[in-house]
């Protein structure tokens, strides 16, 4: 997956992380917070707080240890909450901690960790956008989707 990056549904004005498919028409969109909407923009944009947020914090802290974040896998969906694993590179192999999405993205976007979604999640939640449209007509669909969606028909938080 890739991270296109945060929006704001309208009109209620809550955030999505949106993640793309790399080989394929489907976008997965991720209700989540505003903190964590911060968070994953700062981090996009380059933004250097001048004291350590929270992710960056928990970035610090496993280099600190010895270890790697590897890779980001957001591998369920349910009751509309999103479920995802954080994948942590260390001498003796891997570390599998169970996260938020939100939280496991905003930690991606600072160590560029790989982000995946299971077929299944992707089935359930990734709405599709055809190739051959063109941006803008890709733009306004979306857009209608997003419109037509409620937050509690995908996700209950991040």
């Amino acid at each position: 997956m890739e991270l296109v990056g945060v929006r704001i549904e309208l009109p209620t004005n809550q955030p999505i992380v949106l993640l793309r498919e790399v080989d394929g028409p489907r976008y997965l969109p991720i209700w989540i917070g505003a903190t964590e909407a911060t968070a994953i923009a700062f981090a996009l944009e380059g933004v250097e707080p001048q004291r350590p947020l929270t992710h960056d914090l928990l970035r610090d802290v496993t280099v600190g240890l010895g270890a790697r974040i590897d890779r980001v896998i957001v591998n369920d969906l349910r009751d509309g909450i999103y479920y995802a694993d954080l994948v942590l590179a260390v001498e003796a192999g891997e570390v599998v901690v169970s996260s938020r999405p939100s939280d496991a993205i905003a930690l991606a976007a600072r160590t560029d960790a790989s982000l995946f979604a299971t077929p299944e999640v992707l089935e359930e939640a990734g709405v599709e956008i055809k190739d051959d449209e063109d941006d803008e007509a890709e733009v306004e669909r979306f857009r209608e989707f997003l419109d037509n969606v409620q937050p509690e028909d995908f996700t209950g938080g991040s």
